[in-house]
Order: structure tokens, then C-alpha cells, then sequence
């Protein structure tokens, strides 16, 4: 399988683990409500260590922003048993891609 020369990724492991593990303290600490400030530090990390044609990509959103937004999926999804998940997962995605851009723009 070939290699893509437009995209490339330079992040490790020992600095993935010490960011995840902070963001699982963050959201368990605070039972799920501090879940768009770990989303943001690990959207941050991904687009820290990413290229796209050697530009490096930087994460523009931030958790307060986002919090009224979760808060609103959190309780429906706890109303739906799980299902309205399958929408929540697309507009975190698309609110993601919104608020990412090339760090020299």
C-alpha cells in the first residue's frame, strides 16, 4: 500500500499517553462535564503533530465554547439510553474540523 506524500504525522507515544491520561483525570474528575476541555487538549495534540503538505495544522476551538453544546448531547443521550450518540459523534467531528486550520495562516 502506498504512502501518502500530503499527509504526515510526527507524534509519539510517551507524550500521547501523558495527554490522555490528563484528559481521562480531567473527564472523570468532573463525571463527563469537562469532556470538551479533554477534547480540545487531544484535538490540540492530533493537530500539533500533523502536516498536510509540510504545513502543520493547529486547533483553534477551546472548551467553553463547546460546553453548552455537551451539556445538551450529554443529557440526551443519557435520556436516549446511548442512541442519540450517532448524532453527537458527527457534530463533534464537524465542530472539530471547523476550528482546525494550518498553524502559519
Amino acid at each position: 500500500m502506498a504512502r501518502s506524500q500530503n499527509f504526515t504525522f510526527d507524534g509519539g507515544a510517551a507524550s500521547y499517553f501523558g495527554m490522555s491520561l490528563l484528559a481521562l483525570f480531567l473527564t472523570g474528575i468532573t463525571l463527563g462535564i469537562a469532556y470538551p476541555w479533554a477534547l480540545c487538549m487531544k484535538e490540540r495534540w492530533r493537530c500539533h503533530h500533523t502536516f498536510v503538505q509540510g504545513r502543520r495544522l493547529k486547533f483553534l476551538g477551546g472548551g467553553a465554547g463547546q460546553l453548552g453544546q455537551w451539556i445538551k448531547w450529554f443529557f440526551l443521550m443519557l435520556i436516549t439510553a446511548g442512541i442519540y450518540s450517532f448524532w453527537v459523534v458527527p457534530a463533534l467531528n464537524r465542530w472539530v474540523t471547523e476550528h482546525s486550520d494550518f498553524a502559519d495562516a
